[in-house]
């Protein structure tokens, strides 16, 4: 889940002056929300990379010249819009055809300027409807609707253990997210309507806007929350892994700066001490074998398991064993060879 605190600490205030950070719809506030008349030809607003859920709060940065005409428009109207997202976001101005089919309507809350120039409008999401025909293309769309059938699910024990689930793993999301500010889980708490507890979870999760477009699709509550529970278990999943990771990375990095601290101060010992530090060991080894008159390979090697031993740590077992490598090494006559003297009669004269 991925909630912005601009959403829960400026934008939601607006909507429920006794509420201090978020509107807390009832059941009641549902119905009522419901039973609002909705006029028969809207003006459209596409979304590039978010979906719009019913009774969620949200603020949309508009930038596309017709977009501001329209906000401002329905501002000085009834403050109704029709919010659809495109399916390709990568067009800058889609038309009709290159829009999804199943929106929402939402009513203006209010109108931002930002001191970037841009406009922010903060929109709240009514019901859903469907894109029924274009009435006219400029200066922007506006389209005719039909109303959308949803499904309403039997309260069974089944339900409401799914929304249960739904509820607590969004919790531990919120838990587990240092991002993620803790208005968010005292929203979730606190919301009474199961429809907009889904659709508040859907609009905040972790998912992308073709998973967030299925989801406003699918009329079946019931199903729609199986989707939910879906996506959040994957999320929760990846997070606990993403954490692990995260403990056993800086645990290695807290031993590893120990180690150092304590080298450091071993070696600061050793100095007052006027005995070797590691440093000057592995100085001698390395001068020692610049003299040394063996081959290629020999030296090679002699330089890697050197480079070994500078990265162990001094206090390790292992490190004397290093050592003592290296001084065999150093102490083998490479390639230096005796005089011989193979006089017969030389030696026997010497063993008589």
């Amino acid at each position: 889940m991925s909630f912005d605190p601009f959403d829960l600490k400026s934008a939601l205030p607006i909507i429920n002056e006794d509420s201090e950070f978020f509107p807390l719809m009832s059941s009641e506030d549902e119905e009522e929300m419901n039973n609002e008349a909705v006029p028969d030809v809207l003006p459209i607003l596409p979304l590039r990379n978010t979906v719009l859920f019913p009774g969620v709060v949200m603020p949309i940065t508009v930038g596309r010249d017709k977009s501001i005409k329209l906000i401002r428009e329905a501002n000085k109207k009834d403050r109704m819009i029709g919010v659809v997202s495109q399916q390709d976001v990568n067009v800058e101005d889609p038309n009709f055809e290159q829009l999804n089919k199943i929106g929402t309507t939402a009513l203006i809350i209010k109108m931002l300027k930002m001191p970037d120039g841009n406009t922010t409008v903060i929109l709240q999401g009514k019901k859903r409807f469907v894109l029924k025909e274009q009435v006219q293309s400029e200066p922007y769309i506006k389209a005719s609707i039909d109303p959308f059938k949803e499904i309403k699910p039997k309260e069974d024990k089944e339900f409401k253990a799914l929304v249960s689930s739904v509820k607590d793993m969004s919790m531990s999301i919120i838990q587990l997210s240092p991002n993620i500010p803790s208005e968010a889980g005292i929203a979730i708490r606190n919301i009474e309507s199961t429809s907009f507890l889904i659709n508040f979870i859907s609009s905040n999760m972790n998912a992308d806007m073709v998973v967030k477009q299925k989801m406003l699709e699918t009329a079946d509550l019931r199903e729609r929350a199986k989707m939910v529970l879906e996506h959040l278990t994957t999320e929760i999943q990846m997070l606990e892994l993403k954490n692990q990771i995260q403990n056993r990375v800086r645990t290695d990095l807290d031993k590893q700066q120990r180690d150092y601290f304590l080298n450091q101060q071993l070696k600061t010992i050793q100095e007052e001490l006027g005995g070797n530090t590691p440093d000057l060991e592995i100085e001698n080894l390395r001068e020692r074998g610049m003299k040394k008159k063996w081959n290629k390979e020999v030296g090679d090697h002699f330089g890697k398991e050197l480079e070994k031993m500078a990265r162990m740590n001094p206090a390790a077992a292992d490190y004397s064993v290093q050592i003592n490598y290296l001084e065999l090494l150093l102490d083998l006559p490479w390639n230096e060879f005796t005089k011989d003297n193979f006089d017969l009669k030389r030696a026997q004269k010497n063993i008589r």
